[in-house]
C-alpha cells in the first residue's frame, strides 16, 4: 500500500465536510485527499455523513475525485465518468473479493463458484446460467401476485391517520416476492429474511465484522427448503435451479451440485430483499417532499417508471460498491497499487453536475434518468427489473389509496448498515 499520512477527524465539522482552509488536494487533479487533509473527509461508517452524504460527495468530486482514507485503508472514486469506467473495467476493478468493502479488506479466501465473487470467465458461465432461470417471462408473471400482496398490506390501513411504511410494506413485500420466486413456504419467509439481513447489520459507526467469509453466500439457511423442493417440484426458481442442465468451465454437461444451488439461492434472496425494501421507503419519503410531482404521478400513472428511476438516482439504495484492484491504477499522477480496496461511490456519481443538469433536484421529467445504482457492465444487477417492478407496483397502490401524504420526520430512523442506505422506521401521515 502506498504510504499516506494518517489523521483522525474528530470534529463534527470535519465529519460533515466543513471547510477548514486550503491545502494539498484542494483542487481537482491535485491528487488524492486523505483524512489528514482538512478540506474533505469521507467515511462510509460515519453516521453523521450517512445521514446526509451529499455535501461530502460534492466536495469529493471537486476536491478529491480520487480519495484515500488511511483509517480504514480504502480508496474512493466519486465522479460519474470515473465510476462508470471502473465498473466497465473488470480486469483492474475486480469483483473476485466481492463488492463489500469489509470482505475486500479481509484476509479470508472468497468461496469459489459464487457469481457475486467472480469475474470472467467463471462469471460469464454463472451469470448466463442464472439468466436462464431468472427470465423476463417469470418477472412479468409475478406482477399480479405482487399487486395482490400490496393490496392485502395496504387495505387494512385505509382510514388510519398513518403507519410505518417500512414495517407494513417495505420490509415485508420484497421478502414475500423472493419467497414466491424461490418457493419458500410463507410461514418460513420472515425467519429467512431476518437471517439474511443479519449478515448486513452493523453497529452504527462500525464496519461489518467478518468472521467467516464462506458463510456470506453459502446458503445454508435454505438447505431444508432446497431438500423439500427437490422432493416437491413446482414452477419456481428453486425447482429451475435444481433441474437446469449446463456445460461447465471444464466442458462437463451436468446439473448444479447442492452447494451450488444453495449459493445461487443466497444470491437471489440476499440481492433482492434489503435493497428493494429501501427503495420503497425512499419513494415514500422523496414524494412526500415533492408533492407537486407526486400529484402529477397520481394523475398520470405512465410517470410511475420515471418516478422509480429518478428516486434510484436521487437516493440510491446502495450508495457504493467495493472492488479489489487486480492491477495498479493510475489517476492523474497518482498510482493506486494492486491489492488496494476501492469504493465506487454511486451516490456521488448519481449527482455529478458534470453528468446531470441540476443533479441535486428531484425531477421526474429530466431528459435522461439514467443512473449507476444498479451498476453497469457485466456485474449489472440481475434483479434490477424486479426491483423496478416492485417499486412501481408499491407506488401505484399507495397512490390508489392516498394521493396525499406526509412523513413524520422527527421519528424517522435510518437503518444501521453501511452496505445499503435506507429507512428502518418511516411513519407515513395520511390523516
Amino acid at each position: 500500500m502506498a504510504q499516506r499520512s494518517a489523521g483522525t477527524a474528530t470534529s463534527a465539522a470535519t465529519a460533515t465536510g466543513t471547510d477548514h482552509g486550503s491545502g494539498p488536494g484542494s483542487t481537482p487533479g491535485a491528487g488524492p485527499a486523505t483524512d489528514a487533509d482538512p478540506q474533505v473527509y469521507y467515511d462510509p461508517y460515519d453516521t453523521g455523513i450517512v445521514a446526509d452524504p451529499y455535501p461530502v460527495y460534492a466536495r469529493l468530486r471537486d476536491q478529491a475525485p480520487l480519495y484515500y482514507n488511511p483509517r480504514y485503508d480504502f480508496w474512493a472514486l466519486s465522479r460519474h465518468a470515473d465510476v462508470e469506467r471502473a465498473l466497465l473495467d473488470w480486469k483492474v476493478f475486480s469483483n473476485r473479493r466481492s463488492d463489500i468493502l469489509e470482505l475486500v479488506k479481509s484476509d479470508f479466501d472468497m468461496p469459489e463458484g459464487v457469481m457475486m465473487f467472480e469475474d470472467p470467465p467463471e462469471h460469464t458461465m454463472l451469470r448466463g446460467l442464472m439468466a436462464r432461470v431468472f427470465t423476463p417471462r417469470r418477472m412479468a408473471e409475478i406482477e399480479d401476485r405482487i399487486r395482490s400482496y400490496c393490496i392485502n398490506c395496504l387495505d387494512p390501513l385505509v382510514g388510519t391517520d398513518g403507519f410505518d411504511i417500512i414495517a407494513e410494506l417495505a420490509a415485508m413485500m420484497p421478502m414475500r416476492v423472493i419467497g414466491m420466486l424461490l418457493g419458500i413456504p410463507e410461514s418460513e419467509q420472515v425467519s429467512v429474511r431476518d437471517a439474511n439481513d443479519a449478515n448486513l447489520r452493523t453497529r452504527p459507526g462500525t464496519p461489518i465484522k467478518v468472521t467467516d467469509a464462506s458463510r456470506i453466500a453459502d446458503g445454508r439457511v435454505y438447505a431444508d427448503y432446497v431438500d423439500w423442493r427437490a422432493a416437491n417440484p413446482s414452477d419456481d426458481l428453486m425447482t429451475a435451479l435444481l433441474n437446469v442442465e449446463f456445460t461447465d468451465e471444464h466442458g462437463v454437461h451436468r446439473k448444479l451440485t447442492r452447494p451450488e444451488v444453495l449459493h445461487y439461492t443466497q444470491v437471489v434472496a440476499g440481492a433482492g430483499n434489503e435493497t428493494t425494501g429501501r427503495l420503497i421507503g425512499w419513494l415514500a419519503k422523496v414524494l412526500a417532499e415533492h408533492p407537486r410531482q407526486r400529484r402529477e404521478i397520481a394523475q398520470d400513472r405512465s410517470l410511475l417508471t420515471r418516478a422509480v428511476d429518478e428516486t434510484l438516482r436521487f437516493e440510491p439504495t446502495g450508495p457504493h460498491v467495493a472492488r479489489y484492484l487486480a492491477a495498479d491504477f493510475d489517476y492523474e499522477g497518482t498510482t493506486v497499487p494492486a491489492g488496494s480496496a476501492m469504493l465506487l461511490l454511486f451516490g456521488a456519481a448519481n449527482r455529478d453536475e458534470r453528468r446531470y443538469r441540476d443533479p441535486d433536484t428531484f425531477d421526474i421529467h429530466r431528459d435522461n434518468i439514467s443512473h449507476l445504482t444498479f451498476g453497469k457492465g457485466l456485474h449489472y444487477c440481475l434483479g434490477a427489473n424486479l426491483a423496478r417492478l416492485e417499486g412501481r407496483v408499491a407506488l401505484d397502490e399507495l397512490l390508489n389509496r392516498w394521493p396525499e401524504w406526509d412523513i413524520d420526520r422527527d421519528s424517522a430512523r435510518l437503518a444501521p448498515t453501511s452496505t445499503v442506505r435506507g429507512w428502518e422506521y418511516l411513519r407515513i401521515l395520511v390523516g
